[in-house]
């Protein structure tokens, strides 16, 4: 049996999935082609042929490596291929977009033969994607009088690479394809049960929507050649929830362009739209495959004679529609007006924030990583040959108001801004490129991370990073096959590249399966920083972190950069005093609910949302930044008092050290860099040459908030209300309930303790509420599962060490056993409670999940529909969000709680308090970058 045999064998396999053949990225198989083109009269050396030119995948793959150096044989002569001139093989170099095929190209470039050296110059010209060592040799061989050298470098001075690129259409014709109504969570593009596929672009496609949809947008096509198929959430915001790299990497191998006749399964250009646009984190990775997201605007809110929105019994805006974008629809994207017309020509919306300059030049340039390698490879060339790089570019957005003060936010991106005008304050609406502090890869995107790194031909982290973290979290619950063939193959991958990962490749360390928020919020060791996160709740309660899609990640990475304009913020405060019966996630709903009441609408949605919480540790502050993906914010920032922060510090550090005692530190030394760092942090603190970072007096906010903490006298429940009548009001975050509104009588299913959103308080209040009830009663007894897992393996070894497992194991039916991970999913439950392995379980949805229709009551973050649960045909499956101890009493009932029998379980236990801050942090007008 020969790998080409064997490669014969999976493609009949696929074939009986209606898939073809999988792209090749082993270099050994594309030795094994290569031998049989080179073979006269071989029976395999046709379909070989095929399977190199069109199936080998590009970038810094083995098999890219195998390609470009026969490519380069044939160049040269050392080879002939009939099929393959060298003028053919010069253009399949210049689709394989860097890393060996760069270094192929510069080898002959720089070669002694004129002529071939000339039309590798001039392939060379048009690649953007080259690394120090590659721009070292040009930079080398120019200083040397190498003319060829000198033409390449003037040609990057000027960005031909972008110039000679073709202008995107004037007018693009679009017809509708209506996805569903109410905000469509990327779970439906990408399901995160069918995470394991994701780095098979042709099988994962297979998951979008439904088969039949996929049946419908292919007829679309067929029917309109023309035009482009419009994936829309028809009275929603599409892409909520999740980046989801794959989710966009779905849509536009439905409805996009193929980036390259000899790349496969590779598209590009999706179009996008919303009824209230494109949720922030989805909207970046649409910015990375150079596609358009549309805000419709097609419903609006009906009012009254006072101007006021009308209600509807429920409480509900009533929408008027404005016009109908129904499935089928024809529409015109005048790019050049930025207006969306109808057949007519008539002007529906304006969609300027569709096509800034930016965005047009992600799309002309197919991505947004390669204009962000475009602009460094000009700086580089104009610096080397002591020019001023031509202005082809959209300039960095430089946005100043003149006696305004900055916030939070806006301080964090004038301390890492790349490439601005010097001195200039960039206030919010500017949009720069800025240094990243720390990267996150998470598991079930970290293989698509991975294919981006190698795509863009990169090979190691950054110098410019601090630190990165790679995860395994996302598939902790089971350690299937898949799983077993993935995993392993992702951390191997990203520790020889400079991540620090939770599995260690050599087996030196336990592998960790901590959810990645919580190391990254301990990672996180300046709260000047930015982070950049492979998952929507890379929320830190340090710095401000960003949710972002593998391809983004995967420039952060290799770049130590990312491009995005700087966001408006809303500022949130708090009144009042907490009661003792209450639980700080509460308050979290509460501010959502009042933020509601106050202003109507969610001002919260793509922006910043600055809260100040400063007498906060950084574990329980996460509760309410990670919160803040659900309220649909762009990102969160905590403003800490200096002590607050310097505690907050020294736990990190403390954490740090722990993972460096446990073997996970690298050559580098990333993770004593990090502890170093946070001295220093501590130092600039205390001795006040830079106090906890906190707002001028003087910034200006799109809103402000004032939680009042007196309204908050029972608990509060987040209900996807699943039979709204008004569909856009399903699975939203913004119907927030008093658990008096049940009644006592709602029945629970399944109770879930577990996922980023606790921490080690959370744990500690599951064993003394047992404790309470076993102490009253005798013993526990679970009416409804309760499924626990800690976030972190450190929590588990503290609450051993203080007794706090005891109870929980006394109680278990079943708990984890590392030696013997699960192997399958459960798919049913006893009225026991679950001790899980740290990780995301059910918050997921891509390993374990609930019955079908069950009720779910979680201090997940999740209440998508078939997330936690999926539906049966008499029953939606719900996913309500709750703090706790409301949890463990409702597993316990079977139901939900009555006020009064919350506040006698409560009593006594040590729930996760909030005081607002007495005196406000340090503010000053001066800006410390």
């Amino acid at each position: 049996m020969s790998l080409y045999t064997d490669y014969l064998t999976e493609i009949e396999t696929r074939k009986e999935q209606g898939l073809h053949p999988k792209p090749i990225d082993d270099g050994a198989l594309v030795g094994e082609l290569i031998a049989q083109i080179e073979a006269p009269g071989n029976e395999h050396r046709e379909r070989s042929l095929e399977f190199f030119i069109y199936n080998t995948l590009p970038g810094t793959t083995n098999a890219a490596g195998v390609k470009a150096k026969f490519l380069k044989r044939i160049i040269l002569g050392a080879a002939v291929v009939p099929e393959i001139t060298p003028a053919f093989a010069f253009e399949l170099l210049s689709h394989m977009k860097g890393g060996p095929s760069v270094e192929v190209l510069l080898d002959l470039a720089l070669g002694d033969d004129p002529a071939i050296a000339a039309q590798a110059a001039e392939v060379l010209k048009t690649q953007v994607f080259l690394y120090d060592a590659d721009m070292a040799r040009l930079g080398d061989a120019y200083k040397a009088g190498s003319a060829v050298a000198k033409g390449i470098l003037e040609s990057y001075a000027k960005a031909e690479f972008f110039t000679k690129l073709p202008d995107i259409e004037d007018e693009i014709k679009v017809v509708t394809y209506v996805a569903a109504e109410g905000d469509i969570s990327t779970d439906l593009l990408s399901p995160g049960n069918q995470a394991h596929s994701r780095s098979d672009r042709e099988l994962h496609g297979l998951c979008m929507i439904s088969p039949a949809a996929q049946q419908e947008i292919v007829a679309m096509r067929e029917q309109h050649p023309d035009k482009r198929v419009m994936l829309i959430a028809e009275k929603g915001t599409m892409g909520v929830g999740s980046s989801r790299m794959s989710g966009v990497n779905n849509v536009a191998l439905w409805t996009g362009r193929k980036a390259s006749p000899y790349v496969p399964f590779v598209n590009v250009a999706p179009v996008v739209a919303g009824t209230n646009g494109i949720s922030p984190i989805f909207a970046t990775t649409v910015d990375v495959t150079g596609g358009i997201g549309i805000n419709l605007k097609n419903w609006v809110k009906k009012t009254g004679a006072d101007g006021k929105p009308i209600l509807n019994n429920e409480g509900n805006p009533i929408l008027d529609q404005t016009y109908s974008v129904e499935t089928g629809t024809v529409l015109t994207i005048d790019v050049k007006n930025k207006k969306l017309r109808d057949e007519s020509g008539k002007e529906l919306v304006d969609v300027a924030a569709a096509f800034t300059p930016q965005k047009v030049e992600f799309m002309r340039a197919g991505s947004s990583y390669a204009i962000v390698f475009g602009k460094k490879l000009q700086t580089f060339a104009a610096e080397t040959l002591g020019i001023e790089p031509t202005a082809v570019f959209a300039p960095n957005k430089e946005i100043t108001v003149e006696g305004q003060g900055l916030t939070a936010v806006e301080k964090i991106f004038n301390r890492n801004a790349v490439g601005v005008t010097p001195g200039k304050v960039l206030h919010a609406g500017s949009d720069v490129r800025v240094k990243v502090n720390i990267v996150g890869s998470q598991d079930t995107t970290g293989l698509m991370t991975a294919q981006e790194l190698e795509a863009m031909a990169a090979t190691v982290i950054s110098p410019i990073v601090d630190g990165a973290y790679q995860s395994g979290c996302h598939t902790a619950s089971v350690w299937d096959k898949k799983a077993q063939v993935n995993i392993p193959k992702l951390m191997s991958f990203m520790n020889n590249f400079g991540v620090i990962t939770a599995r260690d490749p050599k087996g030196v360390y336990h592998s960790m399966t901590d959810v990645i928020h919580k190391v990254l919020n301990d990672i996180t060791v300046d709260d000047w920083a930015i982070i950049i996160g492979g998952d929507s709740h890379t929320r830190m309660s340090k710095g401000v972190a960003f949710g972002a899609d593998s391809g983004t990640v995967a420039l952060a990475l290799a770049t130590g950069e990312a491009t995005m304009p700087v966001p408006q913020s809303v500022k949130v405060t708090f009144k009042g005093k907490m009661k003792p019966w209450m639980d700080f996630r509460d308050v979290v709903h509460a501010t959502q609910a009042q933020m509601l009441k106050q202003h109507g609408d969610n001002v919260f949605q793509g922006r910043i949302i600055e809260v100040h919480i400063g007498t906060l540790l950084a574990d329980q502050a996460f509760t309410f930044t990670d919160w803040t993906a659900e309220m649909k914010a762009k990102a969160s920032i905590c403003i800490s008092q200096d002590e607050t922060l310097i505690e907050s510090l020294e736990i990190a550090k403390s954490r740090i050290q722990i993972m460096i005692d446990k073997g996970m530190d690298n050559a580098a030394q990333t993770l004593q860099g990090l502890i170093d760092k946070a001295d220093a942090r501590i130092t600039e603190i205390r001795s006040g040459e830079k106090p906890a970072l906190s707002p001028d007096d003087t910034a200006k906010y799109f809103a402000e908030v004032v939680v009042d903490l007196d309204l908050i006298d029972e608990p509060m429940i987040a209900d996807p209300d699943v039979n709204n009548a008004d569909v856009s009001r399903r699975y939203t975050h913004d119907t927030i309930r008093p658990v008096s509104y049940y009644g006592g009588t709602k029945k629970v299913d399944l109770g879930f303790v577990g996922s980023c959103m606790v921490h080690k308080g959370d744990m500690k209040i599951v064993a003394q509420m047992l404790k309470n009830v076993e102490k009253a009663q005798g013993k526990v007894e679970f009416k409804a599962p309760l499924v626990v897992a800690a976030p972190t393996y450190n929590i588990i070894d503290e609450l051993k060490a203080e007794g706090d497992w005891e109870i929980l194991q006394k109680y278990s039916g079943f708990e984890f056993d590392d030696m013997f991970p699960k192997n399958t999913a459960r798919t049913q439950y006893e009225n026991i409670l679950y001790l899980e392995r740290p990780g995301c379980n059910l918050c997921m949805g891509n390993q374990e999940k609930a019955e079908k229709g069950d009720t779910v009551l979680a201090t997940s973050t999740r209440l998508f529909q078939g997330r936690v649960v999926e539906d049966t045909a008499e029953k939606k499956g719900e996913s309500l969000l709750a703090s706790t101890p409301v949890v463990v009493l409702s597993a316990i009932l079977g139901r939900t709680p009555t006020a009064e029998e919350y506040k006698a379980a409560v009593e006594g236990i040590n729930l996760t308090k909030f005081a607002p801050p007495l005196e406000k942090p340090g503010t000053t007008r001066s800006v410390h970058f």
